[in-house]
């Protein structure tokens, strides 16, 4: 996807794509239940319209390169925005779940390729020292869209306007019509006799294996005990679906997305730390606002301009990978530190209790987990492409396979992370509740002193059942807490095996 003339327009074009595509989905998630409030949606519905648009960006992604080689890069751009943005005017504009979820899948369908088409113009226009300016610009935009999403919701939101989430999203994706239109050209990228020659049905079962495997892992949530056959034989439909589809680009003369021809190590090794990278992102993404509202009962504005200043730390992250990787590119001393600050952040948050202090106890911990994602992006997108530039269109493929699995790989964070949650939480509860049957002194203190406080107010048989609810809601927040707790602990757990894992690897040295 090459410009008309390489300059400081298509640098913006680069972030501004990035822009659009994590604003979007950070404020959505940031701002899910407002949003569910003022549209009067249940969480199986929000469930349902973030599995709606995961399996159709996925699919979107998918046909990326196939809609550049016939309309060109210019007129993609231009398509996929305005398609977006009308999406968004859709969710804007929606009044209830029916509305919201039209909005949301036309939204993916245009701007599910957006990152990877910012990518691709890094790659085909730009080279030597430019295609690093682009990497930056790629790499800045996610790094500071990170940090501005949970401010920009709460913003909105507090001043009950939660429509300019998406009024703003609108208006981003009509100024990349504007921008494309004046750097990006429309020649044909290849030949018509080399061009992609796409199936019907392996797309069906792409997009139809998608739904339903982000769907039945969403449910996991929601009705694990109540529906769990349907929720296996979905995910077992979902993955023979996928793995037909899979074979489907293996064997085929022309396939859209060409698997054999980049399944290298390097290539393989640099997917997976990507897999890795993205669940940690839908997991912490999930936890960190979940423990702060709903566990310690911060303000729902607050938790969004903490996380907005804590974030804020990785366009330092930034700015200094950007300067030190041209001149001292070797992978291995930046995914160290990268690992090194994901585990700290989890053992800092791990180390809190029910009096934690934003400022003391949060935003350090934010700020220190904020410098993981802008390291560890552009030293594993330097490192796992280096292998696939031979071949534009299998450059283009391998882009497409890492941005569709990272698709899968946040709803597989946010997953595993409820679940836990739910597991650790049930665990510590009924140890705490045997605490409490079998009398242990510090809970009949508690008790005591709750009903005498409810019975200057009112008769003793009411202030000792308000006293039992009480002590019902504080066993509750406190399983939650100390699930938190865990979750945490196994963060830095995991960032300390991925040191280890850095250190005795051969791939990226």
């Amino acid at each position: 996807m090459s410009p008309s003339g390489p300059g400081r327009l298509l640098y913006a074009t680069i972030f501004l794509l990035v822009t659009i595509d994590f604003l979007q989905s950070g404020m959505t998630a940031f701002a899910a239940g407002p949003l569910m409030g003022e549209l009067g949606m249940a969480p199986e519905d929000f469930s349902l319209a973030a599995a709606v648009y995961a399996s159709v960006a996925i699919l979107s992604i998918s046909m990326q390169r196939w809609f550049v080689e016939r309309l060109g890069p210019r007129r993609f751009v231009q398509y996929a925005t305005a398609i977006c943005a009308g999406g968004a005017v859709l969710c804007a504009i929606s009044d209830d779940f029916s509305s919201f979820l039209a909005g949301r899948a036309v939204m993916a369908l245009g701007g599910g390729a957006l990152f990877t088409s910012a990518r691709m113009m890094v790659h085909h226009a730009l080279a030597g020292p430019a295609r690093f300016v682009g990497i930056k610009y790629l790499v800045g935009g996610v790094a500071l869209n990170t940090a501005a999403a949970p401010w920009l919701a709460s913003l909105a939101v507090s001043h009950e306007k939660w429509s300019a989430i998406y009024w703003l999203v609108a208006a981003l994706g009509g100024l990349a019509v504007l921008l494309a239109s004046v750097v990006l050209h429309d020649r044909p990228l290849v030949e018509p006799e080399l061009r992609s020659r796409p199936d019907l049905w392996p797309q069906i079962f792409l997009i139809s294996g998608s739904f339903l495997l982000l769907y039945a892992l969403q449910r996991f949530y929601y009705d694990f005990y109540g529906n769990v056959l349907f929720i296996w034989v979905a995910m077992a439909l979902a993955v023979v679906g996928l793995m037909f589809y899979g074979r489907t680009q293996h064997v085929g003369d022309n396939p859209i997305l060409r698997v054999r021809h980049m399944l290298n190590v390097r290539y393989v090794s640099g997917v997976a730390l990507f897999m890795f990278v993205y669940m940690m992102l839908g997991a912490n993404n999930y936890m960190v606002p979940m423990m702060l509202q709903r566990t310690l009962g911060f303000a729902w504005a607050t938790v969004g301009n903490f996380e907005a200043l804590g974030f804020a730390g990785g366009a330092l992250a930034w700015w200094v990978v950007m300067r030190t990787l041209p001149r001292h590119p070797a992978p291995r001393k930046f995914l160290v530190v990268a690992f090194l600050a994901l585990a700290v952040f989890g053992a800092l948050l791990s180390g809190i209790d029910g009096q934690a202090d934003m400022w003391r106890d949060i935003l350090p911990a934010l700020a220190i987990y904020s410098l993981f994602i802008p390291i560890v992006m552009p030293v594993a997108a330097v490192s796992t492409f280096r292998e696939l530039d031979y071949d534009a269109s299998v450059f283009a493929n391998a882009q497409q396979m890492k941005n569709m699995l990272a698709q899968i790989g946040v709803a597989l964070g946010i997953t595993l992370a409820t679940l836990g949650q739910q597991w650790r939480t049930t665990a510590h509860y009924a140890v705490l509740n045997e605490r409490v049957a079998s009398n242990d002194p510090i809970y009949v203190e508690i008790f005591q002193k709750l009903q005498e406080s409810l019975a200057t107010v009112t008769d003793a048989a009411p202030a000792a059942q308000m006293a039992t609810a009480q002590v019902a809601q504080l066993l509750a927040r406190e399983s939650a807490l100390l699930a938190h707790i865990d979750y945490f602990r196994l963060v830095a757990v995991l960032g300390l095996a991925g040191v280890l894992v850095t250190l005795i690897q051969r791939v990226f040295r």
